[in-house]
């Protein structure tokens, strides 16, 4: 860890992660030093002849040489940075030798001060120490303010580092939130497609693999020559589960907009329509929303497909409300498949059983479904 302490590069986050007044004050402040420069730099009183065109030469020179040591940062090649680190401590010494002292000094400064900022520690420290040690000699200041001044200096570069860290880490914790946010709005926007996706096939399962059920026994009795008024009875039980498919898409519709019927006025009338025996025993009370819609969803996959696989069933209905927990067992007994059995439970997805044990366990409940003497038992267990 102490070693990528060392070795690593002040984060690219800390550039994007800047105020506009930050970055006003920056540009500003860059701008008049620039100018301060420029203009002590040319002053033709100070130069005669080569030293003003050398003084001139080291302006351009250091221009560039900054730019592409900035540069090369932001690439984190440091073998680049080095060089040009280099080179402007040679041109800040020829800068001095000709008389152009204020260049000289705030290329020394100018570089321990970035090179704090920019580069890794391992490397910053040579160059920062290279530029002060050279500031150091050509400045001729007195002790204590040549001390006040690396000390300054080494603190500024120092600290602009440290702002510029926090900012980084500010950038990627932003990021972080974002993407956490966007993963947590498309896992909602999944598990609502998930529900939907419950409801259309409960609602399809239900409906359309009763109305499958009654067109193939009017189909084979076609086939076997039956009685017309049994082929029409077949025929308008699938009309009427037609007309139930679309009060059930209706109803569906309202649970997705979390509007429902009582769970156990809903059990009454499937009771009613499908001739089953309903007992609700316990305190009837109020279940949660998605509770209440697992056991409609139950109740009515469990009845189509004692419909389908065993029509001629005893089909019983039990409701039972628990301390912490609701049950919900529907159980059909006797009635041997008829002879168009067979055929007629083929239709239909399939997925009924799965579906029903998916709803559950995504609730924190569970169900059983098996064979329970000459019938079909099936039993789902809610928490409340």
């Amino acid at each position: 860890m102490q070693l990528e302490s060392w070795t690593r590069w002040p984060s690219r986050e800390a550039r994007e992660g800047r105020s506009r007044a930050g970055l006003v004050l920056t540009v500003g402040g860059r701008s008049a030093l620039a100018l301060t420069v420029v203009l002590g730099t040319v002053d033709s009183g100070r130069f005669t002849g080569r030293d003003a065109v050398a003084a001139c030469l080291a302006l351009v020179a250091t221009a560039v040489l900054f730019r592409q040591f900035i540069r090369s940062t932001k690439r984190h090649r440091v073998g680049w940075a080095l060089a040009m680190a280099a080179q402007l401590l040679v041109v800040a010494a020829l800068a001095n030798h000709v008389g152009a002292v204020l260049l000289g000094n705030v290329i020394w400064c100018g570089l321990a001060v970035l090179s704090l900022l920019r580069l890794p520690l391992a490397a910053a420290l040579p160059v920062c120490a290279g530029a002060l040690a050279s500031y150091a000699v050509a400045s001729g200041d007195s002790y204590l303010a040549l001390v006040a001044t690396v000390v300054g200096l080494v603190l500024l570069g120092y600290l602009l580092r440290l702002d510029a860290e926090a900012r980084g880490t500010a950038q990627l914790l932003l990021e972080q939130e974002r993407a956490a946010r966007a993963a947590e709005a498309e896992s909602a926007a999944l598990a609502e497609r998930a529900r939907i996706a419950r409801e259309i096939h409960d609602v399809l399962a239900h409906s359309l693999s009763a109305q499958l059920v009654h067109l193939e026994a009017a189909r084979l009795m076609l086939e076997r020559g039956a009685e017309r008024e049994q082929i029409r009875d077949r025929v308008v039980a699938a009309r009427r589960m037609a007309q139930e498919g679309l009060t059930e898409t209706r109803q569906a519709l309202s649970a997705l907009r979390g509007e429902f019927t009582p769970v156990g006025e809903f059990l009454v009338e499937l009771a009613d329509r499908d001739q089953a025996r309903l007992t609700v025993t316990g305190t009837p009370r109020p279940l949660p929303a998605e509770a209440g819609l697992a056991v409609r969803r139950t109740a009515q996959e469990a009845i189509t497909n004692i419909r389908k696989h065993a029509p001629r069933s005893h089909r019983a209905v039990t409701l039972r409300y628990l301390e912490h927990e609701v049950e919900l067992e529907v159980r059909n007994t006797g009635g041997q498949p008829g002879p168009a059995a067979a055929e007629l439970a083929g239709s239909g997805s399939g997925y009924g059983l799965l579906g029903m044990r998916e709803r559950a366990e995504l609730l924190g409940g569970s169900l059983a479904a098996g064979p329970d003497g000459d019938g079909w038992l099936v039993v789902l267990r809610l928490p409340m």
